[in-house]
């Protein structure tokens, strides 16, 4: 029997104040899934994929229902879908597992499919060294100030993480991540050889958190994947039980 695909993908920033509009992005991401649904045995979600995401006891965000909806068909099919929290969403506390059937990660996995060894993660606080980022991702993480953001009515929370994150973009040109700085300088690149050489059975690694499309060879064994954005390329990975390809999603047909 032939082997379903599994597809991997990243960083659509849905509900993002700096994306001009949003709507089309939501529907385009749901076309996508939609095309997949009966190719798919799996899809891996590797973080923020909302701009901001935080969940009240009885409160969750406004909107996404496009997305929320096409993501629930998948897993009431038999699809399974892995959704790992990124440094935008890492407030979930059960409404995306309980309401859309998701099995969420909040760490990097280690994980087998298809005979292939992967490890998975969003990619933020891999090998960046950057102080700031580190205190600020230290405080998101924490449980007492997760719990001071819930105490906070959630017109006022939201509104506080959305507008952070659109400052945070804006900061950047034209929105954009930086491009590709090569193998010595990239940090999730200089993590993976690090990492290569106390865990040599890893077949790939696949990230998120950069918003640059990269396929790097690392050796005979391991290739480096980083999965590019729903913003602005719409791009995408799908392994075959075989092959790995990065892929980019254009109005309804797949682009190698």
């Amino acid at each position: 029997m032939e082997n379903k695909n599994i597809y991997f993908l990243a960083d659509a920033h849905l509900g993002s104040l700096a994306i001009e509009h949003p709507r089309m992005q939501e529907r385009r991401l749901v076309r996508f899934l939609d095309s997949i649904k009966h190719k798919a045995a799996a899809v891996y979600l590797l973080g923020d994929m909302f701009d901001f995401w935080n969940e009240y006891k009885h409160v969750v965000p406004k909107g996404y229902t496009r997305f929320l909806g096409k993501v629930s068909e998948l897993t009431d099919m038999g699809v399974e879908v892995h959704y790992f929290t990124g440094n935008h969403d890492i407030w979930t506390y059960g409404y995306l597992e309980k309401e859309c059937g998701v099995t969420i990660h909040r760490k990097p996995l280690t994980t087998e499919i298809y005979d292939k060894v992967f490890f998975l993660a969003h990619g933020d606080g891999l090998g960046d060294p950057d102080a700031k980022f580190k205190f600020l991702r230290k405080m998101f993480h924490n449980r007492t100030c997760q719990r001071l953001l819930n105490f906070m009515h959630p017109w006022w929370g939201m509104q506080l993480g959305l507008r952070w994150a659109k400052h945070s973009r804006l900061k950047r040109a034209d929105g954009k991540e930086p491009p590709y700085m090569g193998e010595d300088r990239e940090h999730l690149v200089l993590f993976t050889k690090e990492y290569m050489k106390t865990h040599p059975n890893i077949d790939y690694f696949i990230f998120g958190h950069r918003h640059i499309e990269l396929e790097l060879r690392l050796s005979k064994k391991a290739d480096l994947i980083i999965l590019g954005d729903w913003i602005w390329q719409f791009t995408y990975a799908v392994f075959d039980g075989e092959h790995m390809f990065l892929q980019q999603y254009i109005e309804g047909e797949s682009k190698p």
